[in-house]
């Protein structure tokens, strides 16, 4: 089976652009791995592609899931491979565009048979998370899960929420439940997009200033609004700081650093994972642009 491209790299490295130049040369359909821009409601914050980039480029997976519905890893890795069947049968190029680690880890290689937990002690454990904190609970992951506590970091509270949940919903450990894989569906080829730091960090910075000037503060207040702030989806960067700030705990100037830093050290996190798999291959993200059929080499 021919394997299929993955374009994944860092918050704001250039995936997008890149992406579209090689789906329109090559007739390809892009299926997002982005853990946010799946969410109808979530929109300047998670700076999807544009209207007139998926008018140009058929994309899968962004904007389609309500805010308020439960997703998963496992949710996602279903909804993707029915989109990369779709497209195959169809006689089309599947392009797998996106930065989201879990995700990504999922689709690539294989999910985990996790048992199924009850609403009840999935709001238990987020009410801790509100009450407690991250810290708190990701100290007590360590403890009782330290081969899942030593893949994530506190500030990934849906993840914590997730390795807790199963703990005392299942009596097992989730790494105990990923040393269990079922095989992929689809064998892939991943490239790594990269830049040079300081470059990747002016581009961070200003697409906060972006996302800022088209009104990611207007959109936050309507979302408090209409689902208040503790839907775990808010509970992240670029949106956990706005609400910060429509709270009275932070003025905008803070709001608008705190977010860029916050944004920055996601994207250290994520080449830090990248890092562990000798697999991927790197690719500076602008040699990539001036020749995209090279990302082709190997399939």
């Amino acid at each position: 089976m021919q394997s299929i491209l993955v374009l994944t790299g860092p918050t704001a490295v250039g995936k997008t652009a890149l992406s579209l130049a090689l789906a329109e040369r090559i007739g390809a359909e892009i299926v997002s791995v982005d853990s946010r821009q799946i969410y109808r409601e979530l929109v300047i914050g998670t700076a999807p592609p544009s209207h007139a980039e998926r008018e140009r480029v058929m994309h899968h997976l962004i904007e389609i899931w309500p805010l308020e519905a439960p997703l998963s890893a496992g949710i996602y890795v279903r909804e993707a491979e029915a989109c990369i069947r779709a497209i195959l049968a169809r006689g089309k190029t599947p392009l797998v565009v996106g930065g989201s680690t879990l995700y990504l880890a999922a689709l690539q290689d294989g999910l985990a048979d996790i048992p199924d937990v009850t609403p009840e002690l999935r709001e238990t454990i987020n009410m801790r998370l509100i009450e407690e904190g991250a810290e708190a609970l990701y100290r007590e992951l360590e403890r009782v899960d330290p081969a899942s506590a030593a893949t994530m970091d506190a500030s990934k509270s849906q993840r914590l929420v997730r390795a807790l949940e199963v703990y005392y919903g299942s009596g097992r450990p989730l790494s105990h439940y990923h040393g269990l894989r079922q095989a992929p569906a689809f064998t892939y080829r991943t490239i790594i997009l990269n830049t040079d730091r300081e470059v990747l960090y002016d581009r961070i910075d200003r697409r906060v200033d972006a996302m800022l000037d088209a009104g990611l503060v207007d959109e936050v207040r309507g979302l408090l609004t209409r689902y208040g702030p503790h839907l775990p989806a808010l509970r992240t960067i670029g949106y956990q700081e706005p609400i910060a700030m429509l709270q009275g705990q932070i003025d905008a100037e803070e709001m608008r650093q705190l977010i860029q830093r916050n944004t920055r050290r996601y994207a250290k996190r994520q080449l830090t994972w990248f890092r562990r798999f000798d697999g991927y291959q790197w690719m500076d993200v602008d040699e990539a642009m001036a020749d995209p059929y090279h990302l082709l080499a190997g399939l």
